[in-house]
């Protein structure tokens, strides 16, 4: 299973009024190699409980990861007037 089908199964037992350690329980018992911790059940409960009953993932402050193309590497070697030789930058 995946992150969000989990996710809709903590919200599941939520609403069904099963508390964190119940929860922890259920999924050890039908999913024990791949469920998901307590920590992770606790966080999803507490988000529930103040009225976020979304499953998908939020926005993410910060800056975004940066691709790594060919045309950036030419960029930045051009910049540095460098070139690159299998393990390092040569001058």
């Amino acid at each position: 299973m995946d992150k969000k089908e989990f996710r809709l199964l903590i919200k599941y037992c939520f609403l069904k009024g099963r508390n964190t350690v119940e929860a922890k329980i259920w999924f050890d018992t039908d999913f024990s190699d791949t469920a998901p911790g307590k920590s992770t059940i606790k966080d999803w409960y507490a988000k529930f409980r103040h009225g976020e009953m979304n499953i998908e993932d939020g926005e993410r402050s910060g800056r975004p990861k940066e691709v790594v193309t060919d045309e950036s590497i030419l960029k930045n070697r051009d910049i540095l007037g460098c070139a690159w030789n299998n393990f390092h930058w040569l001058p």
